[in-house]
Parts: structure tokens; C-alpha cells; sequence
């Protein structure tokens, strides 16, 4: 099918949990068949920050030079606004060269399977990610099955992990999902055989174009925690197959990364062979036959954390919230702000060329000597120890803070001094995702920092480093 193949794999999905027992107790119902619960993201996380999070544990994993990526293909049905193209600022904060080819897909939860197909036929190394969180209407079925992750391929020449079938479908399904223009949230027309029939009947088409024989784990979109084994029979498989590797129980709907999200926890359990079944409304499907020949390396956060009421993650989602007082924050303009993106993107720092103090930002006199001098740029690793923290109570937050704070709870902020070149360390101020105490081990993650003029400002944020994490 293609010269590349898949080297790494990394996933993420945010920690905290809605139970479907939550939303049952408080509503009297749950509608999304067979799920337990699902992942909601923290106020600041998104489609990109997720996507961030997974790129960078499958990069790592891969221990590529990420200079020599030829294309980044990224897949979503929520991006952070309508009109914008995600990919520049996850070419910021990933680190990667400015002329490497983008291409985002969205509009249909068919487009982590187009943006895999896509990483294949580039001409080189290429990072492939699908990221999403979908929420419908309130009290709504979809709204009710909707949670949150992402998942990353690198994808090289001596990637252990290939392609080796593949095959589309489409099939006119009007009005099975679908979001009209305007609206926030997708719908439905509500009519169960019918959505059942487009998803069942699509998908079967795709496979009776691949070789599904001696598959041992399948990985299928789903939009509920039922669709995907009432497809078992179209496909061929055996249901326990799809249960091998299915998210969708403890994540949720993870609409574009739903298929992908499976495909990852597929390769870390060990299958040789994985059939992927990808699917978006309308209706597309897309099979494809994953054979693993050697080693893929694969690092994924699926695990759960905090359990939250039904209240909780209404106020989490800016349901229960006024949003931003009048009057706004401290005006910093986007021609400002941009000139700090590889401080807040990258932790990019200045080595003296005389003494080798670190200083950050890389501006100025040298912290060190104190002279006027030309700094050799040098990215931070981005781990670091506290040196001290404090915890922004109710009323204490800056106005662009107070929507956070809001739908959220109390926040702290800390001193890091952060791990710089030649043994030297570095002291900035940070937000911190979690809790820390001083002395504690952090490292950095790229998350939402706040919006103003309604354009989203991103950068580095800290949180507890884990301990290290194993990979097969």
C-alpha cells in the first residue's frame, strides 16, 4: 500500500470521569447504550491541546528528528473555532519545521481514517493526529456518549506496524448526524433503524473489500457502546475482537479518534493484526487491515482519574458559568502575544555566549554577567522543580482568569526553576494544571491559557511529573 508504516504510537485522554450513573441520578435516564462513563476535558483543554498531548508522547516514543517530518494531518469534528487552521500553532508548539505540509480534516468523524490516509502517501515521515471532543444538545443521546481523547501515529520507512489493505466506501445517508451551519452542537433526525441501517450497511460494504480472515482485534468507530458489535456480523468478526480494544465504555464517543483511539490500545495489547473500521454520517466508511511485522512503540494516558458529579462537569463545560467579567483583563495584543510564542510554545531560553548563563526570556542583558549580548537560542526540556506555590482562591484571579476559576475551583501558580543547558537552572512563573507542592518534580504541558478579542492564547502550563512510563 505504501512505503511508510507505523513507527509510534501515543494517545491521551483528559483524566476526569462523568459516570453514567451520575447523569442517570440526576436526569432519571442515561442514553448512550452501553456507556460507563466518559472523559470530560478540564476547562483548558481542547481539541488542540489534546492533540498536543498525544503527538508528543507518540514523537517521543518514535525518538525522531522532528525536522525530518514531511506532513502533519490533523482530524476533528470540534476544533477551537470554526474558521482557522489549527495546524500552525501545533507546528509551533510541537517544534516542527515551518515548511512541513499541514492538511486538517473535519467535518466528519470519517476524518481520523482520511488523515491516516493521507500521513500514508506522504513522502516522508509524517505525524498523524486525531483529536476531538464531541458534545451534542443537552440531554441529548449524543451529548450523553460524548467524551474526549487523542491519538498520534508516527509514521516512517521502518515503521513496525503496516497498512496492508484498505478500502472506502460511500453510501447516501442524509441525516443520520449532522450539525447545520450555525449550530454548536450535532444532532440527529432520531430515527433508530435508520442511523442503525447507514452505519451497519456502510461499513460491511468497506469490508467486503478487505481480507478480514485472521484479524485478532477490531477497531471500530463508535458513536455509542452497541453500534460497534451490532456491525460484528457485516464485518465478519466476532464480537470479542471489538471488545479487545474498544474506548468507547470507559471514554466515550471520541468522535474522529474513535476508531484510531482503538487501533492504539489494539497495538499495545500485542494484536498482529488489527481490522480498522472508521465511519462518518452521511455516510463514508473506511476499512483498512493493520499487520505489525516488528515493534511499534507505544506510549498511552487513557487511565482515569477523579469520578465527577453530573453539577461538576455542567460547571466544567461553562454550562453553570457567566463566563468573563465586564471590563475583560489586562489588554495584551495578538502582535504582542505572538512575539512570546516560542517562550510560551517552546520555553525557548538564551545561552551568554560569554559566561553561559541561561536567561528567559532571551532578551536584554545576560542575567549572568549583566552584558549586552547576541543569545544562542535554546529550548528548555521543560521539567523543572518547584521553588514555591500558592493557590488563587475565589475572587483572587485576574479577570481573565475568573471564567477558569469559575467552572473549575481554586488554582494555583508556582515558582519553577527549570532544568537548563550545562547544569544551570532558570526561575519562571507558571499556572499549574493539578496540584504541586515545593520541591516537587514538574514538567510542562501546552494547554488554553484564556481568550480575549475571542482569539484563543495558548502556552505552557505545569503539573506533577509522572513517574516513567513503560512502553512495549
Amino acid at each position: 500500500m505504501t512505503d511508510l508504516a507505523i513507527a509510534a504510537v501515543g494517545a491521551y485522554a483528559p483524566h476526569d470521569r462523568l459516570p453514567a450513573a451520575a447523569v442517570r441520578e440526576a436526569l432519571g435516564r442515561f442514553e448512550a447504550a452501553g456507556v460507563e462513563r466518559t472523559a470530560v476535558p478540564a476547562v483548558d483543554e481542547d481539541a488542540l491541546t489534546m492533540a498536543h498531548e498525544a503527538a508528543e508522547r507518540a514523537l517521543t516514543a518514535a525518538a525522531i528528528d522532528r525536522s525530518t517530518l514531511t506532513r502533519l494531518a490533523v482530524a476533528t469534528t470540534t476544533p477551537p473555532v470554526d474558521e482557522e487552521d489549527l495546524t500552525p500553532r501545533l507546528v509551533s508548539t510541537l517544534g516542527l519545521e515551518p515548511e512541513v505540509e499541514t492538511g486538517l480534516l473535519t467535518g466528519s468523524t470519517h476524518a481520523g481514517c482520511s488523515a491516516l490516509s493521507s500521513g500514508l502517501e506522504a513522502p516522508g515521515p509524517a505525524l498523524v493526529i486525531a483529536s476531538d471532543a464531541p458534545r451534542g444538545a443537552p440531554d441529548d443521546a449524543i451529548d450523553h456518549a460524548g467524551g474526549a481523547g487523542a491519538v498520534a501515529f508516527v509514521l516512517a520507512p521502518e515503521g513496525g506496524a503496516s497498512v496492508v489493505d484498505q478500502h472506502t466506501v460511500t453510501n447516501a445517508y442524509p441525516g443520520t448526524r449532522f450539525r447545520a451551519r450555525g449550530d454548536a452542537e450535532p444532532t440527529g433526525l432520531g430515527i433508530t433503524a435508520y442511523d442503525r441501517q447507514a452505519f451497519a450497511e456502510t461499513i460491511g460494504a468497506t469490508a467486503d473489500g478487505v481480507e478480514t480472515d485472521e484479524v485478532d482485534a477490531v477497531a471500530v468507530q463508535a458513536p455509542d457502546g452497541k453500534r460497534p458489535y451490532r456491525a460484528a456480523g457485516r464485518l465478519g468478526v466476532g464480537t470479542d475482537a471489538i471488545q479487545r480494544c474498544a474506548t468507547v465504555h470507559e471514554l466515550g464517543d471520541t468522535g474522529a479518534a474513535s476508531a484510531l483511539l482503538s487501533l492504539a490500545v489494539a497495538l499495545e495489547d500485542g494484536a498482529e493484526r488489527v481490522l480498522v473500521a472508521g465511519y462518518g454520517s452521511g455516510a463514508v466508511a473506511t476499512t483498512m487491515v493493520v499487520a505489525r511485522d516488528e515493534t511499534v512503540e507505544v506510549d498511552l494516558d487513557l487511565d482515569a482519574g477523579e469520578e465527577l458529579t453530573y453539577t461538576q462537569a455542567l460547571r466544567r463545560r461553562g454550562t453553570l458559568s457567566s463566563g468573563e467579567p465586564a471590563g475583560g483583563g489586562a489588554y495584551v495584543s495578538i502582535p504582542t502575544w505572538r512575539r512570546s510564542l516560542p517562550q510560551r510554545h517552546r520555553l525557548e531560553a538564551g545561552v551568554c555566549p560569554d559566561c553561559a548563563a541561561v536567561t528567559f526570556p532571551p532578551e536584554g542583558v545576560c542575567d549572568g554577567c549583566g552584558d549586552l549580548v547576541t543569545f544562542t537560542v535554546h529550548p528548555l526540556p521543560g521539567t523543572g522543580t518547584v521553588e514555591a506555590v500558592t493557590t488563587i482562591q475565589q475572587g483572587g484571579a485576574p479577570p481573565e482568569f475568573v471564567d477558569q476559576q469559575a467552572r473549575s475551583g481554586p488554582y494555583q501558580s508556582a515558582i519553577v526553576s527549570f532544568d537548563a543547558p550545562g547544569g544551570e537552572t532558570v526561575s519562571i512563573p507558571a499556572q499549574v494544571v493539578g496540584e504541586v507542592a515545593v520541591g516537587d518534580r514538574v514538567e510542562t504541558v501546552i494547554r488554553r491559557i484564556y481568550a480575549q478579542e475571542d482569539v484563543i492564547r495558548y502556552g505552557f502550563k505545569i503539573r506533577r511529573r509522572p513517574h516513567e512510563r513503560t512502553r512495549t
